[in-house]
């Protein structure tokens, strides 16, 4: 499953299937179903990574951090920390 952007294609937020999320443009290995759950965003949201090395993180002055692909660069929007579907875990 390619992980596209809001304006660049299907947007995955209701896609529940089994399965990897992986960049639009390098297919690099982003998200696990497993991370998946519902948010009232309408972007899909993760809790983690499939892989350390997935994505490359810059913190912002808003204090969430701008989300990258880890392998070409492209951008994936951004990392709120404790703000996932329990308190201490990260959405993506």
């Amino acid at each position: 499953m390619s992980f596209c952007s809001f304006f660049g294609g299907e947007v995955f937020k209701n896609h529940f299937k089994p399965g990897i999320y992986v960049c639009s443009k390098c297919d690099h290995e982003l998200f696990s179903s497993r991370s998946k759950y519902e948010h009232s965003s309408p972007w899909p949201a993760f809790t983690e990574t499939i892989h350390e090395d997935s994505v490359a993180k810059h913190k912002e002055r808003s204090g969430a951090y701008k989300v990258r692909c880890g392998k070409c660069g492209n951008g994936l929007g951004h990392e709120f920390i404790n703000d996932g579907p329990a308190k201490g875990l990260s959405r993506f």
